[in-house]
């Protein structure tokens, strides 16, 4: 097979791998109530079925993606998303709540090892300086499946039963894992590649799974709870252990090319606050939506609509801008786009008209996409040979507590839906500005694009930056 048909292969698997994860997370929402009805569970209950999965995946991704950089990200994915399919299938033939909790978590653990591996085989299938479009692709592919998942959910719950939203992910599952047995990449040096540091493998999955913990239990227990301030001081301490024990380890779980690389630190980083607000304020709005203005959930899907058609519109709008301005700039728009579009929510009333509102999440959804773009193509096209799972299990690792983080923010506020949306917004745009310190760390100048004439000299030598893309590539 031609070396263009191996990237469109990886390039869909990649695109497909991602979507399914983001379908998975948006349309459960839809099957929680009649799933609580059908098997007697508590609110509790149905609550584990969402923070066991976060736990399971957050603990995992760091591993996962070191994992695949030693045996390989196809064969990882190939385990993962069979894994995943085996997961869904089982949580819909489940007789009790207790199984489905503990299916999710399983769900979660394969779903670790799928999501690092999707972004991984870009970065093995792509030159550096090639990897914008197929991101730009990958994060409209993620925008498309999370923003009908709601839709598709309701559909389905309303037609066949919460069940049916599981069922979903089987076929879906089974054609990525055959699409995964076609894809070819280099096979990975096992000789130079350092076994998996146990210690350290333990001490990250122990802080992340504690951490993601105690943020999804701050709506019900609030910040300064005993169990919560035990939990984070828990994970600071886990954490410093960690820290140590990777200074002085000869084979760190995290090598120091990635650790010290500032465009990888930074892209993380930027990926994380950004989440915190988009996130947080989605779920604010959402609520001031319904309990405020008594929208039903169609109508106020509707006015969201916007931050989804913008994040699929603003992908590949990004790759021209990196092309043409740099990531730092790039950056530093998006991150602006964002706080704007949640500063804008902040502002809004009952007396406020629907354009207004649209216009709010479309600069969230063009900030975000934007974003989105420039850092995942800066970690992965930044990553040190033979480390891409790992950085792509540390990107994930962000995107999954930065929301988590956000959520637990926005409703952890106390007081009425309309007394606390515009202060509660506030602080998440405040949040989400912090991204502006690390963008400005990021590559100056546009990477050279294949055909140009600029010489590598006159880039700055310490500072690549691959994620801006040629003009035929998709990710995210």
């Amino acid at each position: 097979m031609t070396a263009p048909a191996q990237r469109q292969i990886a390039l869909l698997v990649s695109v497909v791998g991602a979507a399914i994860v983001a379908l998975d997370g948006t349309i459960l929402l839809m099957a929680q109530p009649g799933m609580q009805r059908d098997l007697g569970a508590s609110m509790a209950q149905i609550q584990w079925t969402s923070t066991g999965y976060l736990v399971a995946v957050a603990a995992l991704l760091v591993i996962a993606g070191r994992l695949g950089d030693r045996y390989g990200h196809p064969r990882l994915l190939f385990v993962g998303v069979l894994g995943f399919g085996a997961a869904s299938a089982g949580i819909a033939l489940a007789p009790g709540v207790g199984w489905v909790i503990v299916l999710r978590a399983v769900q979660g653990g394969f779903a670790a090892f799928l999501q690092p591996a999707t972004l991984a085989l870009l970065r093995l299938a792509y030159p550096a300086d090639r990897l914008g479009r197929p991101i730009a692709i990958r994060t409209s592919a993620i925008a498309v499946a999370a923003g009908s998942g709601p839709l598709l959910g309701g559909v389905l719950v309303a037609h066949l039963g919460w069940r049916a939203v599981f069922w979903v992910n089987v076929p879906l599952a089974f054609v990525i894992a055959v699409l995964a047995l076609a894809v070819r990449t280099s096979a990975p040096e096992r000789a130079n590649s350092p076994r998996l540091n146990l210690t350290s493998a333990g001490l990250m999955a122990v802080a992340l799974a504690i951490l993601v913990h105690a943020l999804a239990d701050v709506p019900a227990r609030g910040w300064t709870a005993g169990p919560t301030l035990l939990e984070i001081l828990a994970v600071i301490g886990v954490a410093t252990v960690l820290a140590w024990h990777e200074r002085r380890t000869t084979h760190p779980l995290v090598p120091p090319a990635v650790a010290r690389s500032v465009p990888v630190t930074a892209s993380m980083a930027i990926l994380l606050v950004t989440a915190v607000g988009l996130f947080g304020a989605l779920f604010r709005a959402t609520f001031y939506l319904q309990d405020v203005l008594r929208l039903d959930p169609l109508a106020s899907g509707l006015l969201v609509l916007p931050l989804t058609v913008l994040m699929v519109l603003g992908s590949p709008a990004a790759v021209a801008a990196l092309r043409r301005y740099g990531a730092r700039r790039t950056a530093f728009a998006g991150t602006v786009l964002v706080v704007v579009g949640i500063a804008g929510l902040s502002l809004l009333g009952p007396a406020s008209t629907w354009m207004a509102m649209a216009a709010a999440f479309a600069a969230i959804g063009a900030g975000f996409a934007t974003v989105m773009v420039t850092a995942t193509g800066t970690v992965v096209g930044d990553a040190p040979p033979g480390y891409a799972g790992v950085v792509s299990g540390l990107k994930q690792t962000a995107m999954n507590i930065g929301p988590t983080f956000g959520i637990a923010v926005a409703a952890s506020a106390t007081g009425t839906a309309a007394s606390t949306m515009s202060s509660t917004l506030l602080i998440l745009a405040a949040l989400a500005a912090l991204g502006l310190l690390p963008a400005s760390r990021l590559p100056r100048h546009p990477a050279r694009q294949e055909g140009d004439d600029t010489t590598a000299a006159s880039r700055p030598a310490q500072a690549p930056t691959p994620q801006a893309a040629p003009a035929q590539h998709p990710n995210s």
